[in-house]
């Protein structure tokens, strides 16, 4: 048995913090978590001090088994070089990375390597289930779903069957709505555990616009059906009003991005309960380093970022649920906690921030009953940061203790990363506009 002790602590639910927090923990479940709580007779006592203990965060938009970082066209010609197994172990330190920052789940949305048939997610997870490598629980999407040409076509930008042919649904490439529903089945037969599609054009895709609609509605219907029929929850990538005003109607469960939408959109996605994962982290750091895209990808670029401040606005003063996510790959894994100081800057009150990694986003990925807050049977995923999180929302970014399902993964500094894992990372402004 083991005893967290920390001068506050974020339970994942309240309105403020408790103060001289304590977690009892048992195996891999937590047996009681309080304010001034006795330590069990033969306890192992862990006092940290001058911290605030919290649920582990939670990110909703990750792609661990990608590197978006560094120069788009470089991107692209390692992609069609590097041996997708070698990928495969690259994705290991950005697992590593990601759980020692505090982030003790994951929802991964998309991972496809052009030309491979791999499920790399998938086998990522189960690695990390079983032990093999550490990392955050996943919840994984494969490939993702999308229509021929558009954000998530892998084949678009390059020239003409380049690749032999075109891709079909084993490559979550769909037309119509039995494709659709033969790509999401295809998908769930090879493990995935939430269902992913592309609705709208995206800012890293050179072959389309930015905020065009991807799917037709009756496309968009079969896709939510049959998720929703195979107990599967959807994520749509969406930019476009249009293209989230249908997905909304049709029923999925968030929008990621979402960045043009307006308020008769937001006041929808609020009738429905629809959640919205901003991706703030994304858009700041493709502006940080904006002539390292080509010229068609920075208009898109400049065009979603500098819609979205007013979109998040807008939703916070709706009160749509709001699930903390990243788009990390698009930035270095293990930086995703810099998402919460975005928010805060948008004029989100920091204890909703933390809210929105620990039990908004539990919500959102069906496991509320078994983690995202400090309560008696719930997983022991346990993080400690610096001093009071609610004055400074920094500190969520300076996590120095993390343990997963009673399992100590950190205490103290983190795990050095391997010399070619390390970018220079842009500096990061909240925004004030």
């Amino acid at each position: 048995m083991i005893v967290l002790k920390a001068e506050r602590m974020f339970d994942g639910k309240s309105k403020s913090l408790t103060q001289n927090g304590v977690v009892i923990v048992q195996g891999s479940k937590i047996v009681d978590a309080g304010s001034n709580l006795t330590a069990p007779e033969g306890a192992q006592v862990i006092d940290l001090g001058d911290v605030t203990l919290s649920p582990g965060f939670m990110d909703a938009h990750t792609h661990l088994t990608l590197d978006y970082t560094g120069n788009f066209n470089e991107r692209r010609l390692k992609e069609l070089t590097t041996n997708v197994s070698e990928m495969a172990i690259e994705a290991t330190v950005h697992a590593r990375a990601t759980v020692e920052a505090g982030f003790t789940t994951v929802r991964d949305v998309g991972s496809r390597f052009v030309g491979s048939r791999e499920f790399v997610d998938v086998a990522l997870r189960n690695s990390i289930n079983k032990g093999f490598i550490v990392g955050p629980r996943m919840l994984v999407a494969t490939k993702g779903i999308g229509a021929t040409g558009g954000h998530f076509d892998p084949t678009s930008g390059f020239r003409d069957f380049l690749f032999g042919r075109e891709p079909d649904t084993t490559e979550g490439i769909a037309d119509g709505p039995d494709e659709i529903r033969k790509a999401v089945r295809f998908e769930v037969k090879n493990g995935a555990d939430v269902i992913k599609a592309a609705v709208s054009g995206g800012v890293l895709s050179l072959a389309d616009e930015v905020d065009t609609p991807q799917l037709t509605p009756a496309e968009m219907a079969a896709l939510v059906d049959e998720s929703h029929r195979l107990r599967k929850k959807v994520a749509v990538h969406c930019h476009g009003d249009q293209a989230a005003r249908e997905a909304i109607e049709a029923g999925v469960d968030s929008i990621e991005h979402g960045s043009f939408m307006k308020p008769e959109t937001l006041t929808l996605m609020k009738n429905k309960g629809t959640f919205l994962t901003p991706t703030l982290m994304a858009g700041e750091y493709i502006m940080a380093k904006i002539d390292h895209y080509p010229p068609a990808l920075q208009a898109k670029a400049k065009a979603a970022f500098s819609a979205r401040s007013e979109m998040f606005r807008n939703a916070l003063k709706m009160g749509i649920k709001i699930s903390f996510g990243t788009d990390a790959a698009v930035f270095p894994h293990g930086e995703n906690a810099k998402e919460f100081a975005l928010m805060v800057g948008l004029g989100m009150q920091p204890i909703e921030a933390l809210r929105s990694a620990t039990a908004s986003t539990a919500e959102l990925f069906g496991i509320a009953q078994k983690t995202g807050t400090l309560e008696k049977g719930k997983f022991a995923d346990i993080i400690a940061m610096p001093g009071d999180p609610t004055a400074d929302i920094t500190a969520t970014e300076r996590v120095s203790f993390v343990m997963k399902e009673g399992k100590i993964i950190r205490n103290g500094p983190p795990t050095p990363q391997p010399a070619a894992a390390l970018v220079e990372v842009p500096t990061l402004d909240v925004p004030v506009d």
